[in-house]
């Protein structure tokens, strides 16, 4: 099958394509802890290597620091101490996402990024009421993948009332 063929047929071909993309997600995966989440691609704006992080007086616990990218101060959170986690040393492997939540620009730590997958909606589940080892509340479903499940994170739960004021509190007093 060419696509060429297909993008020259009917309006009926057209929505048919449609239908099959928005059938599909498309997430970053990345480990934190023990486990293995994603979010949706289109919330990625990039991923960075650690770099240095500058504290900020009396931020919240899981605001690790702000960074400067290409002029922009954006708020770097800690996953690990998002979801309870104990904290651990940072490797070569840990990278930061840079993502847009409720029209704010947000950085946070994960330990590793893994892969950049397409997924069936078909395969995500809803999420059960405890799993994992953070709070289900966070959780927009569970992808169920050959060897592994895939836990899909809600970035506006995750960074919702208090940890978005934090950060604006963060962003003006740096």
């Amino acid at each position: 099958m060419t696509t060429p063929t297909t993008s020259a047929s009917t309006e009926t071909t057209g929505e048919e394509i449609t239908s099959v993309d928005s059938a599909q997600l498309q997430l970053v995966s990345f480990v934190v802890g023990q486990e293995e989440f994603a979010i949706d691609i289109l919330s990625v704006q990039e991923i960075n290597r650690m770099m240095e992080l500058t504290r900020v007086p009396q931020s919240p616990p899981e605001v690790e620091g702000v960074i400067n990218l290409r002029g922009r101060i954006i708020p770097v959170v800690d996953l690990r101490t998002r979801f309870g986690m104990e904290s651990c040393e940072r490797t070569g492997q840990s990278r930061i996402v840079v993502v847009e939540v409720l029209g704010r620009v947000v950085g946070f730590i994960v330990d590793r990024v893994n892969e950049v997958l397409r997924i069936s909606r078909q395969i995500v589940e809803a999420p059960p009421s405890m799993i994992a080892s953070i709070d289900s509340e966070y959780i927009s479903g569970v992808g169920k993948l050959e060897d592994r499940l895939l836990i899909l994170l809600d970035l506006e739960k995750l960074f919702a009332g208090d940890v978005l004021g934090a950060i604006d509190e963060t962003q003006s007093g740096s």
